[in-house]
């Protein structure tokens, strides 16, 4: 039953990604119907960020004290709405409110899946089903290139927000019908029951309880914290270009029609999706051979933010065969170290009780990039005349400098709790990992 919660899990997570994903899509379309300029184009694709980025560390702790099972929900229905609202739009002042919204009602999505995770997988498969549900923004991204351009042919761009609106209420009933935390659920068995806890470091099942106190103080002075933080601040300011400028990119400085761009610009988020899978089995592989926890998350994150900034490179290369190459490595490399950065809420997290917290901390960081990015962008091409050069440079030197931040500054220590049975099972397998 664990790979059935993580694949809806995955399917939330391609749904928030179609969603915000659209707008890079549409927007060459939207900028003819509406006159806008690059740095007004970097403003409106940076919109859902503000509010993704603000009610990230909100999103944390309601996960935290009410659960996956009632937050995410919720989330889906009021991120629908927000997307489908956009067929409304009557110029930037309506998108930019519609994509506050849409930021607003976004923010819980990964804090609940790494919650979810945590609480449906034994610590030795978490970074293998942390790749599983992070594929979904692959998925997602990959698909709201030929998605949004089909419906903005058939039917025009307004169309496109419409019907995918609606996708997400549709996730929201299977949700609410397959989810149980696992001690609940009728569909796991004892065996089940047995192995997710089996080296989770939690003799009983993790529920959210009435009264839990975030320790807060902890948190701020936690370097570790901070570390999360920071790390994916730099590593969104690289990925951050797929999910924004790409489209025009292709579309605008490198001569691609529409057709062209229909056809092979979903190639990087394809690709992304099988590496983001294997990253996940690499990390829980290592940790399984007995390799420490510190080595076994920070190899894939290491060597696939080194090999991303590969995407330096684009601007100097005159084929765009090869230059799709390029950006197919650089996604793909992106995505690889996805999975065991998404699987280190649950080992830094100080108790159960607060992952959900540490994950919002973790991913605000990630927005504070994925704001800063476009809007960075938007200003540098109104500044140079269109040139591409010093933002793909940038996102080179923000994969070098995320990939710094994991490698020296975070620290990956077995999880101990302070009911741990020292002789226990969780005890031993720990000493074995250290």
């Amino acid at each position: 039953m664990r790979w059935t919660i993580v694949g809806f899990s995955a399917l939330g997570l391609t749904i928030a990604y179609l969603d915000r994903a659209a707008l890079s899509v549409a927007m060459p379309h939207m900028s003819d119907e509406f006159h806008i300029s690059s740095a007004v184009q970097g403003v409106m694709l940076s919109a859902f960020f503000w509010t993704y980025a603000l009610f990230q560390i909100p999103s944390g702790w309601l996960l935290d004290r009410f659960g996956p099972r009632v937050v995410y929900p919720v989330a889906v229905g009021w991120w629908s709405i927000w997307t489908a609202l956009m067929a409304f739009a009557r110029g930037i002042g309506s998108v930019v409110v519609f994509r506050l919204g849409l930021g607003i009602g976004e923010a819980p999505v990964q804090p609940a899946n790494v919650k979810v995770v945590s609480r449906w997988f034994p610590r030795r498969e978490r970074a293998f089903a942390s790749s599983l549900f992070d594929m979904g923004q692959q998925i997602g991204t990959a698909l709201s290139i030929p998605v949004v351009t089909a419906l903005t042919v058939f039917g025009g761009w307004r169309l496109s927000f419409a019907v995918i609106g609606a996708v997400g209420l549709l996730w929201l009933v299977g949700w609410i019908v397959v989810y149980r935390d696992p001690g609940d659920h009728p569909r796991v068995s004892a065996a089940e029951l047995a192995h997710i806890r089996s080296d989770q470091g939690e003799e009983e099942p993790v529920e959210p309880a009435a009264g839990v106190t975030v320790p807060w103080r902890d948190l701020l002075s936690d370097s570790q914290v901070w570390a999360l933080m920071v790390g994916y601040v730099f590593r969104s300011l690289a990925g951050a270009f797929f999910l924004t400028w790409y489209p025009s990119y292709l579309l605008d400085d490198r001569g691609f029609s529409e057709a062209d761009f229909g056809m092979v610009g979903w190639i990087p988020s394809l690709v992304a999706i099988g590496s983001t899978v294997l990253g996940g089995i690499v990390s829980d592989r290592m940790l399984a051979s007995g390799a420490s926890p510190n080595l076994a998350r920070k190899v894939p994150i290491v060597a696939g933010l080194g090999l991303s900034a590969c995407i330096g490179f684009a601007p100097f290369i005159e084929s765009n065969v090869v230059l799709m190459v390029i950006l197919t490595v650089s996604s793909a490399a992106h995505s690889f170290a996805g999975a065991a950065i998404l699987s280190l809420p649950a080992e830094v997290a100080r108790s159960s009780e607060c992952v959900g917290v540490v994950a919002g901390f973790q991913n605000f960081g990630s927005q504070v990039g994925n704001l800063l990015s476009p809007i960075a962008i938007g200003l540098f091409l109104a500044s140079s005349g269109g040139s591409y050069v010093g933002p793909l440079l940038g996102a080179a030197v923000s994969c070098l400098a995320s990939a710094a931040i994991y490698l020296f500054w975070v620290r990956v220590k077995p999880v101990t709790r302070p009911h741990d049975d020292p002789a226990g099972p969780v005890a031993q397998h720990e000493g074995t990992t250290s």
